[in-house]
């Protein structure tokens, strides 16, 4: 007989962890596996779909290489909202996690085969796996702290660390991989690690407690249910759905391409946007104040998406730069172009504790008596 989880109270009492509840240490190196994974597929993904076919690539021009890489990207982040979703209504935020983390691992070694419609199903499970993932394992970090435990900042920073610290060292170990052994051998190291991290998160999730282990409930048993029953049938009928429409084109009995689905994608995202947006800035029922917040909150999400279509480059269009327009030898040593992709994340390392250092004296100084708020 299994004992029974910790309770929140105990997770949240605990020290063991650099001063923090050790069930952060779990979802550290889930996440920073996970972004292994992540940016050490990305890193070579673009590189393999124009990558001559005796080369092992696929051979696709630049334009549709882009157009399946923005697909896949924006994919991943946008399915967060669905597996939020599904771990609100079904199963719970900790066995979202382990669920996404599978998927992702199974996407990866999907990529290994060679086979386009075997690394399409693997793009597809590597953008539902993420989607369950991602975001769960954010709201996990946020339970292992009561409301207000000062705590908590620094914890979303050593996770945050994590993070960079998959994404440093993935493209350097996939892309020697895939230097040396082909582009699917790459993949196939990035499906490693995303199950070093399932197998860890499995073993060492005691620690979590009861963080992220039940499903919100309404207070109403029977109402849970009728919601648990609807979700299911939901995303049982979207899934069928779109296994579908994946074998009508698999057959050829519709005609799909990158570029279009790019576009659809595009536009759609673009429309959304612009309806919630004029519901929350024109629509009834709304106050002045909570106008003005929807204001301020519409100019961050126009930053937002500016600074991700920017950085987002780095694993496409720049990619290609790096490989056909840049020197990348170093003491005799060919690196293949992927390594450039290990810049950002190290500079994040080395500065951001520069940063925080920086950040609350800064804000400290400017919202005293002798500086003009920024905020009023």
């Amino acid at each position: 007989m299994s004992a029974q989880p910790k309770t929140l109270d105990q997770i949240r009492a605990d020290r063991r962890f650099f001063g923090h509840p050790v069930g952060l240490a779990t979802l550290f190196f889930t996440e920073m596996f996970e972004r292994y994974s992540y940016y050490g597929m990305r890193a070579l993904l673009i590189y393999f779909l124009t990558d001559k076919i005796v080369n092992g690539g696929l051979g696709f021009p630049d334009s549709k290489a882009g157009a399946v890489y923005g697909v896949y990207t924006s994919m991943v982040y946008l399915l967060c909202l669905g597996g939020g979703w599904i771990a609100d209504r079904i199963t719970g935020k900790r066995h979202a996690v382990l669920v996404g983390g599978i998927l992702i691992a199974a996407g990866e070694f999907c990529l290994f085969v060679q086979s386009e419609i075997s690394f399409y199903t693997g793009l597809v499970l590597l953008m539902l796996g993420t989607g369950l993932l991602k975001g769960n394992v954010s709201v996990i970090v946020g339970q292992l702290y009561a409301p207000g435990d000062p705590r908590r900042d620094s914890g979303f920073s050593i996770f945050y660390m994590g993070i960079n610290l998959g994404a440093f060292i993935s493209p350097l170990i996939c892309g020697a991989v895939a230097h040396a052994y082909g582009w699917r051998a790459g993949f196939g190291v990035a499906g490693a690690g995303m199950l070093i991290g399932v197998i860890q998160y499995v073993i060492f999730s005691p620690y979590l407690g009861e963080a992220g282990l039940r499903v919100p409930s309404t207070g109403d048993p029977e109402k849970d249910r009728r919601q648990k029953r609807k979700a299911i049938f939901s995303v049982g009928t979207g899934l069928a759905a779109f296994a579908v429409l994946g074998f009508m084109a698999a057959t050829g009995v519709i005609q799909i391409n990158a570029e279009s689905i790019g576009d659809i994608v595009g536009w759609g995202l673009f429309v959304i946007s612009a309806v919630v947006f004029s519901w929350l800035l024109m629509g009834k029922g709304w106050t002045p104040a909570e106008r003005k917040r929807s204001a301020a909150i519409l100019v961050l999400f126009i930053a937002s998406a500016l600074f991700w279509a920017a950085f987002e480059q780095a694993g496409s269009s720049l990619s290609l730069f790096a490989e056909r327009s840049t020197h990348r030898s170093l003491f005799g040593y060919d690196y293949p172009a992927s390594w450039f992709q290990s810049v950002q994340p190290i500079f994040v390392i080395l500065f951001a504790p520069v940063f925080g250092w920086i950040w609350p004296s800064s804000l400290s100084a400017c919202c005293s008596a002798d500086w003009p708020s920024p905020f009023w």
